[in-house]
């Protein structure tokens, strides 16, 4: 049970992906301690806790590492970049089949309620209780290119720069490495002459409607794709009500969780 449960979790597809990503373990420099876990092992977990949203103290002891190295590793790991680097290698898989969509990016964000910790802020849709915003870039069809947090008073718009920014150069399936959409679609929260003006400039037509003179009926026909995605990302229970006190971490499990995404869609071209 608990084979299948690691291997339904962590399938050999994407741990051949992942592995060459981890960092090698550093042993403590005064010595001693006990042997290190398996990475197969703490990645199994940590996507388990991502996925149940179990607290790490009631990890079960099923995946082979107690709850204080899995927490431990993650924090390593999570320094090291590695959840941005999957997801990108995950990304880079799909680009090189030609399964991303460039003929636009859209971008939307949800709120998240938040029990504590930095990147939180009083919802203004929640009667000013804590919470986080989740913000997410997608492809044309709604595969997660980017993700950011903020805290939950941030304005979308906000996130709008960074979020283009940290658009990665994705593999192609000919010719060099593509991070620039077509178009860029965004309801009417993240217009402003600033945003038209940045995406022009770097040869983005955008796709934002206008406070007061466009419905947002026609964005609608592609809005529900990164709203989709968003809905993606929140099945995985981890993400559904924030408990971690560093915004660090809780940007660490939305990484994971965008590369688990894609690579749902990776798997499904192999299967």
């Amino acid at each position: 049970m608990a084979v299948d449960l690691a291997w339904e979790l962590v399938p050999a597809g994407l741990w051949k992906i992942a592995a060459p990503l981890i960092p090698p373990f550093q042993p403590r420099q005064q010595g001693g301690g006990t042997a290190p876990a398996a990475d197969r092992k703490v990645f199994t977990a940590v996507v388990y806790l991502l996925t149940s949203g179990c607290a790490w103290r009631y990890l079960p002891p099923m995946f082979g590492t107690s709850p204080a190295t899995a927490h431990r590793r993650f924090t390593t790991w999570t320094k090291a970049g590695l959840w941005r680097r999957l997801h990108r290698a995950v990304m880079d898989e799909l680009g090189a089949r030609g399964e991303l969509d460039w003929t636009s990016a859209i971008i939307d964000a949800a709120s998240v309620r938040a029990k504590r910790g930095s990147l939180t802020g009083p919802n203004p849709v929640d009667r000013g209780k804590k919470g986080s915003k989740l913000h997410a870039l997608s492809e044309a069809q709604g595969i997660p290119l980017a993700v950011a947090v903020s805290g939950a008073n941030v304005h979308d718009s906000q996130a709008f720069k960074p979020l283009l920014l940290g658009l990665p150069a994705i593999r192609s399936r000919r010719g060099p490495r593509r991070w620039r959409p077509v178009k860029v679609r965004a309801d009417k929260a993240y217009f402003s002459a600033g945003h038209l003006a940045r995406l022009r400039s770097r040869r983005l037509i955008p796709r934002i409607a206008r406070p007061g003179i466009e419905s947002g009926e026609r964005l609608g026909r592609h809005r529900w794709k990164i709203e989709r995605s968003i809905a993606w990302l929140f099945g995985y229970r981890r993400l559904a009500v924030r408990y971690k006190r560093k915004g660090s971490h809780i940007l660490a499990f939305l990484g994971l969780a965008a590369a688990l995404t894609c690579y749902k869609k990776l798997a499904k071209l192999t299967t």
